[in-house]
């Protein structure tokens, strides 16, 4: 008999899904092996923002998870249905045609029935209010699909999963990093060693799930799969996602799968610490670059600001930012916008002055540009309406480098610009799994008792992801990962 049915490795949100989901489903010993100590636990989950991107067909869908959003006065005249097509095409959409079409179907399919799930095993949720929405007269816009976080964000998220882990009656075990994978004498993945104040230990189990993450932390691999500079990327998140899993994948086999030369990356604040601070979480976060322009050191703009919603594009220019000049930027904005900036920016002081020359004189770059470049984009734009809520159409004429929305001119003192920098979330490549989250071998077999979830998952995303998807992929895959494992375990017991 092994010492348990379940081994998750892992401990943020995609592996206490399993966690919770192998418990559900009939496995009676589930032991979740943490790497980190207990006052660091939580993987990537306690540092995110808790958003979490779904599909729903009518407003009314969302008092199932927030009860009480009816009372929000605005709410629900702002909300325009989501439903799974527009989940797909978003998806289709700014991953290029790239996100791996069967594993896409089975997230946006099952994204609404695992949030009920999420919420029937105790998980709160509230409405993303300071993070999506935008009031608008007297209505709350939101992005498509960008509603709903879970309550006080991802600490909330975090301490929630590890509660309902302990009600479904879960063990977990900190200080207990995995560092190799056991088979038997048929290839059956049959337990895990773990190495732990004795020493090293063996595990046996019926079923194996990894759910610890990618190897954004791991500045070799950063530099051999994503190349300069991203060795020397600040990493948003926790230290301790140095891809194990996926070495320990591989190491018996596993086929890599997805875009390893890609991540999830964010504009942060140039001061943010090299790794996450478990205080500010993501609060060094600053996305609201669409209502402003941001120029480099050389003292021009490189991207479209207004190319789509934040919530589309934050993740592919905070990578476009650390390649720009010292991987530094600077977000630059006019007092009319000071209102619409998300409450994250409060965390550090901007640079502040009267003129737009007397800002650039304030800025560690190249001021003659800069000022030209801000009176060729003064010149050129508030052609159209602006409305923040919704893509506006508010463009500018004439230049090399457009903003196709929300270009208002820079004209209303005192100006303010906060410096960026790229800060790396998550990486992109993982392992291939197939529907039951199963993992495959390089023979595209599955590997037996060997399941994966979360950000291990590769080819879901690529260059770019939409807000939300990765918190929601990491419960959809970890829900079905734990009643696959289940179900592995009882077949194994035979």
């Amino acid at each position: 008999m092994p010492d348990y049915d379940v081994i998750v490795i892992g401990a943020g949100n995609a592996a206490l899904a399993a966690s919770v989901s192998a418990k559900s489903a009939g496995a009676p010993r589930v032991l979740v092996l943490e790497k980190a100590p207990e006052h660091d636990r939580g993987g990537n989950t306690h540092f995110s923002g808790g958003l979490f991107r779904f599909a729903f067909n009518r407003a009314d869908d969302l008092l199932h998870l927030i009860p009480k959003a009816r009372e929000v006065p605005g709410f629900m005249d702002g909300v325009e249905p989501y439903p799974a097509e527009a989940f797909g095409e978003d998806l289709q959409r700014v991953t290029e045609g790239h996100t791996d079409p069967e594993l896409s179907r089975i997230l946006v399919r099952n994204s609404y029935e695992t949030v009920c799930w999420m919420a029937e095993l105790g998980i709160g949720f509230e409405l993303a209010l300071s993070l999506s929405g935008v009031r608008v007269g007297s209505v709350i816009k939101w992005p498509k699909g960008a509603i709903v976080r879970a309550a006080h964000e991802g600490v909330g998220l975090s301490r929630m999963w590890f509660n309902a882990a302990r009600r479904a009656g879960v063990e977990v075990s900190y200080d207990s990093p995995a560092i190799r994978l056991l088979q038997d004498r048929k290839g059956r993945v049959c337990g895990v060693a773990m190495r732990g104040a004795e020493g090293i230990r063996e595990l046996s189990a019926g079923a194996v799930v990894l759910g610890c993450g990618g190897f954004e932390a791991n500045m070799a691999w950063r530099a051999q799969y994503l190349g300069r500079p991203w060795d020397h990327a600040r990493v948003r998140g926790t230290r301790h996602n140095q891809g194990d899993g996926l070495r320990m994948a591989m190491e018996i086999g596993a086929m890599p799968w997805g875009q390893w030369s890609g991540c999830h990356a964010t504009p942060i604040s140039a001061d943010a610490p090299p790794f996450g601070d478990r205080e500010l979480t993501d609060k060094t976060n600053r996305l609201s670059y669409v209502y402003g322009v941001m120029l480099n050191r050389l003292g021009l703009r490189f991207v479209d600001e207004g190319e789509d919603q934040n919530l589309y594009t934050y993740a592919k220019f905070g990578g476009i930012i650390l390649n720009q000049p010292g991987a530094i930027a600077w977000q630059i904005f006019d007092h009319k916008v000071v209102g619409l900036l998300e409450p994250r920016y409060s965390t550090s002081p901007p640079v502040v002055a009267d003129t737009l020359a007397g800002l650039v004189e304030r800025l560690d770059l190249d001021r003659r540009a800069a000022l030209r470049t801000l009176e060729e984009y003064n010149a050129a734009a508030g052609h159209g309406s602006f409305n923040p809520g919704v893509r506006d159409g508010m463009h500018t004429v004439g230049l090399a480098l457009s903003k196709s929305n929300w270009a208002q001119k820079l004209d209303t003192p005192p100006y303010r610009a906060w410096p960026v920098t790229g800060g790396i979330t998550f990486s992109f490549g993982g392992v291939k799994v197939n529907e039951r989250a199963q993992v495959l071998g390089t023979d595209w077999d599955p590997i037996p008792g060997l399941f994966a979830c979360g950000e291990m998952v590769g080819g879901l995303f690529h260059n770019n992801y939409p807000g939300g998807s990765g918190l929601m992929s990491g419960a959809v895959f970890g829900r079905i990962a734990g009643r696959s494992a289940s179900a592995e375990a009882r077949t194994a017991a035979d």
